[in-house]
């Protein structure tokens, strides 16, 4: 599999770039929802923020890498029997979860850094606080990171049953391209349908 994309495929990088990023954000999702449950005394009451906050970190640096590397890369061709909503709909779905995955790791940052404090990602390196004493900036931020994660995490889900629904049903090269498979030799082994106008 080549590293950069190609007209039938997505190159290793971003198929590497694609999965982690889901298992990621799926695991910190998770990890949210746990943490609400702590109470001040469990011993992970410190330590699942301090993860959670680590981990959003070096996500947010891999969503620029990611961005980065879509901008000087080509992008795989739809496949022929996508309807025009299909295509239209995927597209906006892609730009919505960027979106939404570079708002919600601004609130949590925001969130983070609302007493003054920077972030220290596992003693790596910090990332400074440069907004801060915004009135209930905390609450606020707060809210409207959790808001976004659940959209988030719909939006993916939804995206993820389009996906199986173009392998499964109509036997597309979809989801194929973004395991690695190169697309014309999944089309040409696949019934042709006319493209819908």
């Amino acid at each position: 599999m080549p590293a950069k994309n190609t007209r039938s495929r997505y190159g290793w990088v971003s198929v590497a770039i694609h999965w982690l990023m889901a298992i990621v954000v799926i695991g910190m999702f998770a990890l949210g929802i746990w943490m609400r449950q702590l109470s001040y005394y469990d011993p992970w009451y410190q330590d699942g923020p301090t993860i959670h906050k680590s981990i959003g970190v070096l996500l947010f640096i891999l969503l620029l890498a990611r961005i980065g590397w879509r901008s000087i890369n080509i992008r795989p061709n739809d496949d022929p029997i996508l309807k025009n909503w299909e295509r239209t709909t995927a597209h906006l779905t892609h730009f919505a979860m960027y979106g939404l995955m570079l708002m919600l790791m601004t609130a949590g940052y925001l969130i983070s850094t609302a007493d003054g404090r920077q972030i220290e990602v596992f003693n790596l390196f910090s990332v400074p606080a440069t907004v801060q004493g915004i009135e209930n900036q905390e609450d606020i931020a707060g809210e409207i990171h959790e808001i976004l994660a659940w959209t988030l995490i719909l939006l993916a889900g939804v995206h993820a049953l389009a996906a199986l629904k173009h392998h499964f049903i109509n036997r597309d090269s979809t989801l194929l391209k973004m395991l690695g498979r190169d697309a014309n030799n999944t089309i040409a082994n696949s019934p042709q349908k006319e493209p819908e106008l």
